[in-house]
């Protein structure tokens, strides 16, 4: 019997920070923005149909609303928004479900598209949820998702070590971890996904103050929450450091600071018998030396 995930993230606490988001999300949803417009940019140059398709984590509905104004939407079907939020998919038109991303409610080999945008790196196990949205696909069918990366808010988790360290002595850790670009493909194998494909997209966002991105971040329901969380309340003199440092460290010369926010796109493709196999070692047909154009000199033998 194989372990359970560590328990790094306390759900029910998402939950009610996105439920909280929800009223104001659009004033700070510029990533989500970007990342649906990302995810129907790379659907518009599969010619194939869709004809069912979940957005996860859909937020406040920023991928139907890229995919509307898109020639792809010709060929996606119909679309149902999910979301952990009730309050998120609220007040617009179209099937809506909340679900937990940690446990899928839909049926195998049902959906011939999966796009979760900004979600998945909340879950406890990253590859258990990959594995349930490969088992909901119809074979070949297909999954975007997008993570945030390790390097996102690195200026602020760096401020707010060290300004707690000097402050009060200790340092625990107050924002969530990211995934490594690294691994991203491996995720997608691990979850027995075909044709894996991971790139990263690294945005820099200013601010005319460290507490202006806090806010953008409470707003986007992204503030930490950790299952193990600090012992000690975040007081004012460490918040009033972590400025400081902030701005002393990576503020700019016309006195606005830099944010970075690392995006991690997954591609994969449920496995079907028609895709691409790579070829087996020695298979090739045709010589190297052939396709370049050369000639090909054996390599002289040592004599005994």
């Amino acid at each position: 019997m194989s372990a359970a995930p560590p328990r790094l993230f306390d759900r029910a606490l998402v939950r009610r920070r996105l439920d909280r988001a929800a009223r104001a999300f659009d004033e700070a949803g510029f990533l989500h923005e970007r990342v649906a417009q990302d995810a129907v940019d790379r659907l518009a140059a599969i010619m194939r149909d869709f004809p069912l398709a979940v957005d996860l984590s859909a937020r406040r509905g920023a991928f139907g609303r890229a995919l509307a104004s898109s020639d792809a939407s010709a060929r996606i079907g119909h679309v149902i928004e999910a979301d952990v939020s009730a309050p998120m998919l609220a007040g617009r038109a179209g099937p809506r479900v909340v679900v937990d991303e940690e446990a899928l409610p839909f049926a195998p080999a049902s959906l011939d598209l999966v796009v979760s945008s900004l979600g998945l790196h909340w879950t406890n196990d990253v590859v258990g949820a990959l594995i349930q949205i490969r088992r909901a696909l119809r074979p070949d069918g297909l999954f975007i998702g997008a993570f945030f990366g390790g390097a996102t808010l690195y200026e602020l988790r760096r401020s707010l070590m060290d300004a707690e360290a000097e402050v009060t002595g200790g340092a625990g850790s107050r924002v969530s971890p990211f995934a490594d670009p690294a691994d991203g493909a491996g995720l997608l194998q691990r979850a027995g996904f075909a044709l894996p494909v991971a790139d990263m997209d690294r945005v820099c966002v200013r601010y005319s103050h460290p507490l202006k991105l806090m806010a953008d971040l409470r707003q986007m329901g992204e503030t930490s929450a950790l299952a193990e969380r600090h012992p000690r309340a975040l007081t004012r003199a460490v918040l009033a450091r972590t400025c400081e440092l902030y701005v002393e460290r990576f503020g700019e010369a016309d006195g606005k600071v830099p944010a970075t926010f690392e995006i991690l796109t997954l591609t994969g493709w449920a496995p079907h018998e028609s895709q691409q196999k790579p070829l087996k070692p020695g298979s090739a047909r045709m010589r190297l030396a052939d396709a370049l154009g050369v000639v090909e000199n054996p390599v002289p033998r040592d004599e005994d």
